[in-house]
C-alpha cells in the first residue's frame, strides 16, 4: 500500500486516476510501510478521500479481464477459451476451468480461484485499515466515508461468499490467522453492513463527477441480489438440505434480517431502487456499454475506467482477432458457444453484441483477413477445444473499443449492477409469487425500451426468466451465479460439436469453488469445501 495525499474532490476522473492497483496487499494483517495510524493520517477530509480511492482501486480486479470475471464467464455456457495454435494453452488452466475438472491444486484453481480469494481480501485489508484508522479521528463528513467503506468491504465479502461459501470474517488489522465462518454467518455480516451503510451515511445520489461511488441504491442492489440468491447463499454445501445442483434454489422460506422472507426482502430492495426516481432504462441497449456509458441512466454500481495508460478497460484484447484492432495486436481468445448464440431469437437486437461472419477492423470498418491472408470469418461453431482455428467462435463484443483509447485502455465503465438486472430480479420474484402478468410486463419493459430490442413475450416462466437473463446480461459476469441458482451449473453441457468440451455433468459439489490449497497451506485454520478431498469442513 501507498500513502496518498490528495487535496481535491474524489470526482470520477480523480477517482479513476487513483485506481492504480496496489500490489502485494493480500495479507489482512499487513502493516504498510507508511505506518498509517490515527496519529499521522486521516486528519482531514482530503486525506480520507485519498485513502478511499485505494479501496476503490481493488474493484478493478473484479472487472473484465480479471480472474473473478474469467471464472464467472468461462466456467459457464457463455464463453470458452479454446487453444489456438501456440496461444491460450497457459498450462491448461482455461480448459480446466471451462470443463469443471479443477481441484484444490489444479491450474484453474491456482490462477482463477486463487485470484478470486486474494483480490477481495486485498480490498478488505484496505477497508479495515481505513476503518481502524478513522475510529478515533474527527474530520468533515466522516460518517459518510465510514458508511462508504463498510459498503465496499461488504461487496468484497459478497464476492468471497459467492465463490467459496464460508470464509474468515476479519474486521481488524491484527496479524492473526482466522478460521472460516459459516456461509450463513458471512451472509448475515454482509447484510448487516450493507443495511447500516445504506441507512447511516450513503447518499441517495452522487453528482456526475462522482458516479463511480456507492449510493443507497448500490447497497440495495447487492442486497436484492443476495436475497434472490438466499436459497444458495445461506447453504453450506450441495446435497440434502443444502444447495440443489439440479433444481431451482428458491429464496422462499429463507429468513433474513428482521425475520423477513428473503423473497419479500428482495422485492422490497428492488422496489426501493425502482421507486427512487434516480434511475431509468437507457433509451438504447448499447448506451450501457459504449465508451461514454458513464452517462447511462441505468448505472447503479460501476467500476470506473478511463482511456489512460493502465487505467482503461482492455477486455477487447482478449476477444478480438489479431488483425482487427490496428495498430494493436489483440490476443484472439474468448469465444461464445454456438448453442448460446443460437438461443437468441434472430430478431433480438441484443444478439448484435456478438461478432459473427465476415470481420472488419472495429475502428476503421475496413475488411480484415486472418494471418494467412484469407478473409477473416467468425463461425458460430468451434470444432475442437484443444485446436481451434483463428476464426472459430463468435465473440461477445459488448463493450466496444473507445475511439479515444490509449493503447489497449478504453474508457468504458463496467457495471456490476445496473437497472436492467433489477427489473429481472423483480420479475423473477413476482413470478415465484404467482404474479405472472406483472413479471411478464417487467421483462417486456426491458425488451421495449425506447429503441425496441425484442418482441414482447406471451408469458414468462422460470426457464424464460433464466433465458432472458442470458439475453440481457450476456458477458456481464452473472451467468455462473444464475446457473447455480437455477440448478443448471454443474449439469450444463457444451455444444455437441465441440470436441474436448464439457460432455458430462460435474459433481454436485462444484457449486462451490475449492479453497485453493495455497491458502490452506498459509493458514492451517482453514478447512476445505466438501468434495474436494481431505481436510473438509465438518
Amino acid at each position: 500500500m501507498k500513502r496518498f495525499f490528495v487535496k481535491a474532490s474524489i470526482g470520477a476522473a480523480g477517482l479513476v486516476a487513483l485506481l492504480v492497483p496496489l500490489h502485494g496487499c493480500t495479507d489482512l494483517g499487513e502493516t504498510p510501510p507508511s505506518l498509517i495510524t490515527p496519529r499521522n493520517f486521516y486528519s482531514s477530509e482530503s486525506e480520507a478521500v485519498a485513502a478511499l480511492a485505494g479501496i476503490y482501486a481493488q474493484l478493478r480486479s473484479t472487472a473484465p479481464e480479471g480472474q473473478i470475471y474469467d471464472a464467472n464467464e468461462n466456467s459457464t455456457d457463455e464463453e470458452v477459451v479454446p487453444i489456438r495454435g501456440s496461444d491460450w494453452n497457459d498450462g491448461g488452466q482455461w480448459i480446466d476451468l471451462h470443463n469443471m475438472t479443477w481441484t484444490p491444486t489444479s491450474q484453474a484453481t491456482l490462477n482463477f480461484f486463487n485470484g478470486a480469494w486474494n483480490n477481495p481480501y486485498a480490498g478488505i485489508a484496505r477497508a479495515n485499515l481505513f476503518l481502524v484508522a478513522v475510529k478515533n479521528t474527527t474530520f468533515s463528513n466522516k460518517e459518510a466515508y465510514v458508511a462508504e467503506v463498510r459498503a465496499l468491504r461488504a461487496f468484497y465479502y459478497y464476492i468471497l461468499m459467492d465463490f467459496f461459501g464460508g470464509v474468515p470474517i476479519v474486521t481488524d488489522t491484527g496479524l492473526v490467522k482466522h478460521a472460516r465462518s459459516t456461509r450463513r454467518e458471512v451472509f448475515d455480516f454482509i447484510e448487516k453492513e450493507l443495511i447500516a451503510a445504506r441507512d447511516s451515511g450513503l447518499p441517495a445520489t452522487r453528482d456526475a463527477g462522482n458516479n463511480g461511488r456507492f449510493t443507497k441504491s448500490g447497497a440495495d442492489a447487492i442486497l436484492a441480489n443476495m436475497y434472490v440468491n438466499a436459497g444458495v447463499f445461506t447453504k453450506e454445501a450441495a446435497g440434502a438440505g443444502g444447495i440443489s445442483a439440479t433444481a431451482y434454489n428458491s429464496c422462499s422460506g429463507v429468513l433474513v434480517s428482521g425475520s423477513v422472507d428473503a423473497c419479500q426482502a428482495a422485492l422490497a430492495a428492488a422496489n426501493r431502487i425502482l421507486n427512487s426516481g434516480v434511475y431509468r432504462l437507457a433509451d438504447s441497449f448499447p448506451q450501457n456499454f459504449r465508451a461514454d456509458n458513464s452517462k447511462s441512466p441505468e448505472n447503479i454500481f460501476v467500476v470506473k475506467f478511463i482511456a489512460a495508460d493502465g487505467l482503461g478497460l482492455d477486455l477487447a484484447m482478449a476477444i478480438l482477432h489479431y488483425n482487427q484492432y490496428a495498430p494493436l495486436t489483440p490476443w484472439n481468445g474468448f469465444a461464445i458457444q454456438a448453442q448460446t448464440y443460437n438461443a437468441f431469437d434472430s430478431t433480438d437486437k441484443r444478439r448484435q453484441v456478438v461478432l459473427i461472419g465476415r470481420q472488419h477492423d472495429v475502428l476503421t470498418g475496413a475488411l480484415v483477413n486472418d494471418r494467412a491472408g484469407n478473409a477473416l470469418i467468425f463461425t458460430d461453431t468451434i470444432h475442437d477445444i484443444h485446436s481451434a482455428t483463428e476464426g472459430e467462435g463468435g465473440r461477445i463484443y459488448k463493450w466496444p473499443v473507445d475511439p479515444a483509447h490509449v493503447q489497449q485502455n478504453s474508457g468504458n465503465d463496467f457495471a456490476w449492477f445496473r437497472l436492467g438486472e433489477i427489473y429481472l430480479i423483480k420479475a423473477e420474484i413476482e413470478n415465484e409469487l404467482g404474479n405472472v402478468a406483472l413479471a411478464t410486463a417487467l421483462v417486456d419493459s426491458l425488451r421495449a425500451r425506447r429503441d425496441t430490442v425484442a418482441a414482447p413475450l406471451a408469458t414468462v416462466t422460470r426457464a424464460v426468466i433464466l433465458r432472458e437473463r442470458l439475453f440481457e446480461l450476456l458477458g456481464e459476469g452473472k451467468r455462473r451465479q444464475d446457473l447455480i441458482r437455477f440448478g443448471a451449473y454443474t449439469t450444463r453441457l457444451d455444444d455437441p460439436s465441440l470436441v474436448g468440451g464439457k460432455s458430462a455433468p460435474a459433481a454436485d459439489y462444484y457449486v462451490l469453488a475449492p479453497i485453493p490449497q495455497t491458502q490452506i497451506d498459509a493458514n492451517p485454520l482453514l478447512c476445505q469445501n466438501p468434495g474436494y478431498g481431505t481436510g473438509t469442513c465438518p
